[in-house]
């Protein structure tokens, strides 16, 4: 079956549009868990504070997710302002992710699909990987990017960089917890979010692996619905679950390989 043919055969067009509340939680879901985490990592509750960074990471993707398909309900500038703080925050920049991500979906496992090449790799081959993976992000984005890609990464690196300087010239201990933990989700990025969802399916790229334990993708906050998302890139997170009921009725056959 071609993607053409899923999309006739799925309703899915009634999915793109957020309710207020929608919005809010899209836009609102990382606050909380940063929150959390820098509270406790400033009274030195380094480990306490450790599961709270890593739903903060976890949160930021979602939304950082939703905003390069436009999907946070927003209009251009605060999704562009959701982008950058991001970047700031996680220590990339954001919209190299987005420029590779956006090719990840147009050339899906190919030689041109720079995001998607730790998918043909051992899982700890990905890992190790996940290093030269941030570079060569950033690396591909100046080498063919638009001159707007290309802008707003120097502005998001500068102000990451402005971010380090704060840090070491006050010794801020909390902000080199923060800076410290989120490197690392970043090193781990070609394993989690690439590894796991396309290992073993380059026969057929466009179908990517899902995760349909319901108690799984509460934990993982919904990312995991990957074939749905790869469908269906412009269904904002929040409304991937009942993208999948109406897959599973609309298409049993489908093949669906789980993620974990």
């Amino acid at each position: 079956m071609t993607h053409q043919e899923i999309l006739k055969k799925v309703e899915w067009q009634d999915l793109r549009k957020l309710s207020l509340k929608e919005m809010l939680i899209e836009n609102n879901l990382t606050i909380p868990w940063a929150l959390s985490s820098w509270i406790l990592a400033y009274f030195e509750y380094y480990w306490i504070a450790l599961p709270f960074s890593a739903f903060f990471f976890l949160t930021g993707l979602r939304q950082v997710h939703n905003g390069f398909h436009n999907s946070l309900g927003t209009n251009k500038f605060l999704t562009w302002l959701s982008l950058y703080i991001n970047s700031v925050l996680m220590m990339v920049s954001i919209h190299a992710v987005k420029f590779n991500h956006l090719r990840h979906h147009k050339y899906c496992l190919t030689d041109e699909d720079q995001e998607g090449k730790s998918a043909h790799m051992t899982w700890y081959g990905a890992i190790l990987y996940g290093p030269i993976h941030v570079f060569k992000i950033h690396q591909i984005t100046w080498k063919i990017g638009s001159k707007k890609y290309r802008k707003n990464m120097l502005i998001e690196l500068f102000s990451i960089m402005i971010l380090i300087a704060i840090a070491f010239y006050f010794n801020i201990y909390l902000l080199y917890y923060h800076m410290t933990i989120m490197i690392i989700g970043e090193f781990l990025m070609a394993f989690f979010a690439v590894w796991t969802v396309h290992h073993d399916t380059h026969e057929n790229p466009g179908l990517a692996r899902t995760q349909r334990s319901n108690w799984k993708n509460k934990i993982t906050f919904s990312m995991f619905y990957h074939l749905e998302h790869h469908l269906f890139p412009a269904i904002p997170t929040i409304k991937l679950p009942e993208l999948a009921r109406r897959i599973d009725q609309a298409i049993p056959e489908i093949e669906k390989k789980q993620i974990f």
